[in-house]
């Protein structure tokens, strides 16, 4: 068996904690590993390193591949662009193949929360036997409740360790809710999916002949990147629309273990330990007379008094307030800020980097200025920028400047101009913290500005 690990996605429900750059599966949300470290920790009871497989999108690829940095053997694809479940999972599906590895395949999402690995391997046993009887297999947990952030499964006939499915159901209102929970024959759709290599290809190319054709123009074995051009060509569409909705060889098998996708704050406060009034807190809290509520703090005093129900969020530069039920309805803030060009809906003002991190202080017209912290023995890539240029500040510790042929020594007070296109780099070779203040400056001030040329993280472009 091989795993395909889907690290994609945007985590919109679990904004502000969850940015477009900076997802959940990203996040450590009751543990001190990541929900994606997780995910593969998991697939790692039941697959040998070597057999697993991470997608995920270009602008998460450094993050990805930092997580999983322990795992040397694991390959991380990148996609170019976002374009949904269907086109990651068929260029994975087909990057295996072009090494002949026509295996039975789980395909498991990051971001969900399954604590029973005796269970889920006793899922994965019931899912492979029928994959390897040509079904497409899809996993679904029995409701525990009438819940309206989930798909649904209808299932028809028993198979051995299943069902046939009849048909799969959007995310209901309340009403239609209920009636599936009543019925006894829905479950909720997980989201994971079982099926060997060829069987895929076949059915894709039945169910969605277009993804199929632009998906057999990759050829691995003389490439070991996406190709931007040929993947640009693929429609944006889900799994379920391009196949599971359409083809008539898919079958789904119980999740036994208990299961929890992390799609809304509200499951995030299902998952965490609460005080004896059931209310999660999570920070430095303090609270008076709340109830069932989720208060959580990551920089300041978070106060509380007389809440019920609710969900409150606080980051450096964004606070949630939510009525606990009503919190699926945080997507539409996220997409409101998207549409307002509001880049908090985009990323953090503390961003982490496998040499430390920084942290956002100001920005405006042609101007960005950052706080830089470079961890002991950290080094920034030996990098160059198209459009800004850069001012170096030391505010703590010793930096070794690279620019262009000439090497600096800068001690605290000191400071240094970064030329526009110059080759330059950052480190710190101590043991102390450095700390610098980075002022930006030019027309086009995006992370993506970077031509790295050597880093010793494994991100060098050329």
């Amino acid at each position: 068996m091989h795993g395909i690990i889907l690290a994609g996605g945007s985590g919109s429900r679990l904004w502000p904690l969850s940015r477009e750059l900076y997802p959940k599966q990203l996040l450590k949300l009751n543990s001190d590993k990541s929900l994606l470290e997780r995910t593969y920790e998991r697939l790692l009871k039941i697959l040998d390193s070597d057999n697993i497989l991470a997608i995920t999108n270009a602008k998460h690829f450094n993050d990805v591949k930092m997580q999983l940095g322990e795992y040397k053997n694991t390959i991380v694809l990148a996609e170019p662009a976002a374009k949904n479940t269907a086109p990651a999972i068929s260029v994975a599906v087909k990057y295996l193949l072009d090494f002949n590895k026509d295996d039975i395949i789980l395909v498991a999402p990051s971001d969900h929360l399954i604590d029973d690995i005796e269970a889920f391997k006793e899922t994965i046993n019931n899912a492979s036997n029928l994959a390897k009887q040509g079904y497409i297999v899809t996993l679904g947990a029995k409701p525990t409740e009438a819940g309206i952030g989930y798909g649904y499964i209808k299932t028809s006939k028993p198979l051995e360790g299943g069902f046939k499915v009849d048909s799969f159901k959007e995310k209901p209102d309340l009403k239609t809710a209920q009636k599936y929970f009543e019925d006894g024959n829905y479950y909720w759709n997980c989201g994971i999916f079982i099926f060997k290599a060829s069987v895929f290809m076949e059915t894709l190319k039945k169910t969605s002949r277009e993804i199929y054709d632009i998906t057999q123009k990759f050829d691995f074995t003389k490439q070991d990147d996406i190709d931007y051009m040929t993947f640009e060509k693929y429609p944006s569409i889900s799994i379920d629309y391009a196949m599971m909705e359409r083809a008539n060889n898919i079958a789904m098998v119980k999740m036994e273990a208990k299961w929890n996708d992390l799609g809304s704050w509200e499951a995030v406060y299902d998952i965490n330990k609460k005080d004896e009034n059931g209310n999660v807190k999570i920070g430095n809290i303090v609270e008076k007379n709340c109830h069932n509520s989720m208060l959580y703090s990551s920089t300041r005093v978070l106060a509380g008094v007389g809440l019920k129900d609710v969900i409150v969020v606080e980051t450096p530069d964004a606070v949630l307030a939510c009525d606990k039920n009503d919190a699926q309805s945080v997507k539409q803030v996220f997409e409101k800020l998207k549409e307002n060009k509001d880049d908090s809906h985009k990323i953090h003002t503390t961003v982490y980097r496998p040499w430390g991190y920084y942290t956002i202080l100001n920005q405006g017209e042609g101007y960005l200025t950052k706080m830089i912290c470079v961890s002991r023995k950290g080094q920034l890539s030996l990098q160059s920028h198209n459009y800004r240029s850069e001012h170096w500040v030391v505010l703590s510790g010793i930096a070794r400047v690279t620019l262009d042929d000439k090497i600096y020594m800068l001690k605290a007070g000191s400071s240094i101009d970064i030329p526009v296109k110059a080759i330059h780099s950052l480190a710190n070779p101590y043991d102390n913290e450095l700390k610098i203040i980075e002022v930006q400056k030019g027309d086009k001030l995006i992370e993506e500005d970077i031509i790295r040329y050597k880093d010793i993280y494994g991100r060098a472009d050329r």
